[in-house]
């Protein structure tokens, strides 16, 4: 049985319509129904102990990596429906028990058009998590395409097979309307650990010449010393790094008529010429990036210098530090005029880190539905989508991580003539130093001074920076952002 106390007025049935929109059962204690109302309250108390709990104990990161799986994005669009929907008839509910027909007309048009906007409003929210969890599901259909190898049984335990380290190859496409095929301008590999996030960002540049395939391999027949063709008639060159993929893509009879083995082969390559197994590739197209800049609002940026673009000096990316579009960050990372290719690396290197450090999740939700759109254009990978799951808490774990990188550059090494031993033994120097801990590494940085002091010491952090050492050893790897202002 309900009680009947007095009919609340106009502000009071807009008060109470709006408690129960945080409080649900709020308007019904108050209108008399009391069971009602504290069974909503209680199952409310239990939703939100519910909640706490759940920030409390679950792994932030492990639950990240089940959203971008289909079927918790599925089922996240399905509850976040029914969750609005059922708070939008709870809200009306709620104002309709308070009796607002007792009111003159005039003010039960109000309540009312106050209490619709107040269920529009509740819904809103539901039906924008919805909207993200199925622009993300259709997103990350378009981009992971890779069909899942059939995992064994202990691998399901281990998704990553034992390994303490994965290593990505990313790549920076720089197609255009007058060439065939793709080249790769960009040419990094992401050596990840495992277990803390701690990266080696390796660099190889694209002018690397007599590159060496993997012995036995179909380009290693075809060039037992190394990748060498004839110049072109204006002095050009197609048998360096970055052409390696569209050679292979262009010439299948090298192997055996398949076509498309391009991407295979760079993967191999580079992998060779590091001492790495490589495990997936990235392949990132740049005006795509561009617009992923743009999506997240552009990047703040510091150019020491002014940087001309163009064939014929068509544009000018001035000095200072500003906030850059898409476009100007894109140019400011790929030109070429009046700079060399090592230059090309260095500013490469501080637009990625830029955005490491400026695409926080505010940004992300922020601005979602242009991300999304601007990722669609912008990524070819060969990474399975059920290994997104893994992968994505390993991204958290590397955003507070320690991020350093070795940039295969003169006089580190010599792009014409290169010590491939050299290279594999910088490499797994850098890995070794990436794998120490964090606090140690930045307690030794500093003493850059002393002679005595060991170059594998000197591997910096993005907030711990060592320029006196990594000029006395070039091959030390330095924080990613070290040297972009």
């Amino acid at each position: 049985m309900r009680d009947k106390p007095r009919p609340p007025g106009a502000g009071a049935i807009i008060g109470w319509t709006a408690l129960s929109v945080v409080a649900p059962g709020a308007a019904h204690l108050r209108a008399g129904w009391r069971k009602t109302g504290l069974t909503l309250l209680s199952v409310y108390a239990a939703l939100l102990l519910g909640l706490l709990w759940i920030a409390l104990t679950t792994d932030l990161g492990g639950l990240a990596g089940r959203l971008v799986t289909s079927s918790w994005l599925s089922g996240l669009i399905v509850v976040s429906l029914a969750f609005g929907v059922a708070w939008f008839a709870l809200v009306v509910h709620s104002f309709v028990v308070l009796r607002p027909s007792r009111l003159p007309r005039g003010r039960q048009a109000i309540t009312g058009s106050v209490a619709g906007m107040l269920a529009v409003a509740v819904l809103l929210p539901f039906g924008l998590v919805g909207r993200y969890a199925s622009v993300s599901d259709s997103t990350l259909d378009n981009v992971f395409t890779a069909p899942a190898t059939p995992m064994p049984e202990a691998g399901r335990e281990d998704p990553w097979a034992g390994r303490s380290r994965v290593n990505i190859l990313l790549l920076g496409g720089d197609a255009d309307t007058h060439r065939v095929g793709v080249r790769t301008d960009s040419i990094n590999v992401a050596s990840i650990d495992i277990a803390t996030g701690n990266t080696v960002l390796l660099s190889l540049p694209r002018n690397l010449e007599n590159v060496r395939f993997v012995p036995g391999s179909p380009m290693a027949k075809r060039f037992p010393d190394g990748f060498r063709l004839p110049a072109n008639p204006d002095g050009s060159r197609e048998d360096l790094l970055f052409a390696v993929w569209e050679y292979a893509d262009a010439h299948p009879e090298i192997f055996g008529g398949r076509k498309g083995q391009g991407t295979r082969t760079l993967v191999e390559t580079v992998g060779y010429t590091l001492g790495l197994k490589i495990d997936w590739y990235a392949l990132v197209n740049m005006w795509g990036f561009a617009r992923l800049i743009d999506a997240i609002g552009g990047l703040k940026l510091t150019v020491p210098q002014d940087v001309v673009f163009g064939k014929y000096n068509e544009g000018l990316v001035k000095a200072g530090t500003r906030r850059l579009s898409g476009a100007d960050a894109m140019w400011f990372a790929r030109s070429r005029t009046n700079s060399d290719d090592f230059s090309r690396m260095r500013r490469q290197r501080c637009v990625l880190g830029a955005l490491l450090d400026q695409a926080d999740p505010a940004t992300v939700l922020s601005r979602f539905n242009r991300i999304a759109l601007a990722t669609k254009e912008l990524l070819r990978t060969d990474i399975p989508r059920p290994m997104l799951e893994h992968l994505v808490p390993l991204a958290l774990k590397v955003k507070n991580a320690k991020v350093t990188s070795v940039q295969f550059v003169p006089p580190l090494i010599s792009t014409g003539y290169p010590d491939w031993n050299k290279i594999r033994a910088i490499t797994a120097k850098a890995i070794r130093s990436s794998a120490q801990p964090r606090q140690h590494l930045a307690a030794t940085a500093t003493p850059a001074t002393t002679p005595t002091a060991k170059p594998s010491a000197t591997a910096t952090t993005r907030p711990v920076p060592t320029p006196t050492a990594t000029a006395a050893d070039p091959a030390a790897p330095k924080g990613i952002t070290e040297g972009c202002g």
